[in-house]
């Protein structure tokens, strides 16, 4: 069998044994619809419901509708309206049209003529509220939907590839964006070398590009770009991905401009314990393990660099590393980029806590084989954040003219995507296994 239809196997006995659990006869996955602005007749971007595409490689298919049944072929209505104001979906193609039982519609509501043969009050009907149609109401049951996304944290092989192909074709427009920013481009230029070589446009990657020079690195969600460039270029960071068949890659990158050596050093030993971080990715390592040994990590750096002066585990139990890392060390990966099921500790749903004083991590629970997580430690200069700890009793510990002076750079973060692999086997680092190839 192909990868693919290994993993449309695989996605089938694990809604058979949730139908089975939960006491449901039938899945039914709504697409989702196009949705407008207000008050007007623009349409937003179009987002897939994430359990619809985890089945079929159809991202742009608002309107679309997949029944999943114990023992029989999926069904799938395929919607392709007639349409002469814009650019129609294609007709069917591709290696998963022989793997279901097809029904192409014209009209959104002819999808429920279309599956009527198969609803019963025991269908579970995952999708957003305003998907619904006359008999079809997405209850999504939260038993179900638990164990689904439990399972979905451990990819199939067919997974896997796509994940590597996503990094493949970011690869590419990370190195013309590093190019663009060495040439002294602003921001708003290097964003778009970073589109011009990933082949993507600002509607269809999987998040907004975070494009920042100076001062604006430091921002950890900097959501703006200059479209002129700064009077002096000294430092840029770049958080950006791609998408294949609906799976994302999400890589950063930091880069100080030529002569900044100082910044240039503090980069170059953030690299080091980033990969070290990379090498924990084991299979049953907890992952807020991992988060609290980048925050020691960090420490080291902090008083290698001569930032802080304080023993590395007091400076983490103190919360000194904090302010200069504010966020998780990472998350789950996949057909999102902050992938579902990461608080989960178990398939029933229940919550494994975060580590208390950590509430932006985003993944508590223990690493499987077959996980994708990234690793994405950062060192940051954050106005705010620096006012807090110049107001505690650690001030004096900081050595506040080396902070002005890193201030300018904003700061650093480096992100990898990594699988798990077995037990005994060393961790699969899928970004720079891109970049080693490109």
């Amino acid at each position: 069998m192909s990868l693919y239809l290994d993993h449309l196997a695989a996605l089938q006995r694990q809604a058979e044994s949730a139908l089975e659990r939960t006491g449901f006869d039938m899945l039914l996955i709504a697409s989702g619809i196009e949705k407008f602005a207000f008050l007007d007749d623009r349409p937003y971007l179009f987002q897939p419901n994430p359990h619809f595409k985890h089945w079929l490689p159809l991202t742009k298919h608002p309107h679309c509708w997949l029944a999943v049944r114990p023992g029989k072929k999926p069904r799938v209505v395929y919607f392709q309206p007639d349409d002469y104001w814009h650019v129609p979906p294609s007709a069917p193609s591709g290696e998963w049209v022989d793997a279901v039982e097809l029904i192409v519609i014209r009209e959104p509501e002819t999808a429920a003529q279309a599956l009527a043969d198969l609803v019963t009050s025991r269908t579970a009907i995952l999708g957003e509220a305003d998907a619904a149609l006359p008999g079809l109401t997405p209850n999504n049951p939260e038993l179900l939907l638990n164990l689904l996304h439990w399972a979905r944290g451990v990819k199939t092989p067919y997974e896997l590839e796509q994940m590597r192909a996503a990094q493949r074709r970011a690869v590419p427009a990370h190195r013309a964006a590093r190019q663009a920013f060495m040439a002294g481009a602003s921001e708003a230029e290097i964003h778009r070398a970073y589109l011009a070589a990933s082949g993507h446009t600002d509607r269809d990657l999987p998040y907004g590009n975070i494009v920042g020079l100076n001062e604006h690195a430091a921002v950890l969600h900097y959501q703006y770009q200059d479209a002129s460039p700064p009077a002096e270029v000294r430092s840029f960071l770049i958080d950006a991905g791609a998408e294949v068949n609906g799976y994302a890659s999400d890589i950063t990158r930091t880069w100080a401009a030529r002569g900044h050596d100082e910044f240039a050093a503090l980069i170059a030993a953030m690299e080091v314990e980033q990969l070290g971080l990379v090498d924990e990715v084991r299979e049953g390592v907890d992952y807020r393990d991992i988060h609290l040994s980048a925050h020691r990590r960090i420490a080291r750096v902090l008083r290698r660099a001569g930032i802080v002066a304080m023993d590395e585990e007091a400076m983490v139990e103190e919360g000194v590393t904090k302010p200069f890392f504010p966020h998780g060390i990472g998350h789950l990966l996949g057909l999102q980029v902050h992938d579902v099921g990461g608080f989960m500790a178990a398939e029933d749903g229940s919550v494994a806590d975060k580590p208390e004083g950590h509430r932006y991590l985003r993944l508590t629970r223990p690493l499987q084989a077959g996980m994708v997580v990234t690793i994405e430690p950062g060192l940051y200069f954050i106005p705010m954040l620096l006012r807090e700890l110049r107001a505690s009793k650690h001030a004096a510990q900081v050595d506040w003219a080396v902070v002005e002076r890193l201030s300018r750079y904003g700061g650093i973060r480096i992100e990898d995507d990594v699988a798990c692999r077995a037990a005994g086997e060393a961790p699969e680092n899928l970004t720079r296994d891109a970049f080693a190839s490109a």
